[in-house]
């Protein structure tokens, strides 16, 4: 049983939704989102709750029962506040700057990075080394910001790369003589 999937999403005064076949479409004061879900899983809307419910009792529809409930939850969410994750940049001349649609990096190649920032995302660098992203859908702002990371990872040994807020990196010791 998905602990999960059982809860149903409430939604709060000022966001509406509803659902047509297996698409659910929510709207809100920041927007609207929409969201299809799979045969395994039915959705519905009742008294300003939506619930999820899985068709049968197969490992594919319990794992699609819980991860509809999420997604959907993330949306009504998202409609009205915006999800946020942070990075930070350490190591010596490793820097960032946004110049328009344009995330520039200075991270150690030979070339600096362009990341191009795409629509609906907010990338902002209040310090040379942190970087953040937001947005309305929190798919693509952890999508864009796992992109950003990407480019440079943290290394085990000096700690040197892009990582997240509060990450943890396990060192490693070095070579001995």
């Amino acid at each position: 049983m998905s602990r999960i999937g059982k809860k149903p999403v409430e939604l709060p005064s000022g966001v509406s939704a509803s659902v047509s076949g297996q698409t659910v479409e929510v709207k809100g004061p920041k927007g609207a989102q929409t969201f299809t879900a799979t045969d395994d899983v039915t959705i519905a809307v009742e008294d300003n709750t939506i619930t999820v419910t899985p068709r049968g009792n197969s490992k594919r529809a319990r794992q699609q029962w819980g991860m509809s409930r999420t997604v959907v939850a993330n949306m009504v969410y998202g409609v009205q506040n915006t999800f946020k994750k942070e990075l930070e940049i350490q190591g010596v001349g490793y820097r960032a700057q946004v110049q328009g649609s344009t995330l520039k990096l200075n991270l150690g190649y030979s070339h600096d990075v362009n990341f191009d920032i795409p629509q609906g995302i907010t990338v902002t660098t209040p310090k040379p080394t942190e970087i953040i992203v937001e947005g309305h859908n929190a798919q693509e702002v952890g999508q864009v910001a796992a992109n950003i990371r990407d480019w440079r990872r943290p290394e085990p040994y000096k700690g040197k790369g892009i990582r997240y807020k509060g990450e943890y990196i396990f060192a490693k010791e070095g070579k001995k003589k």
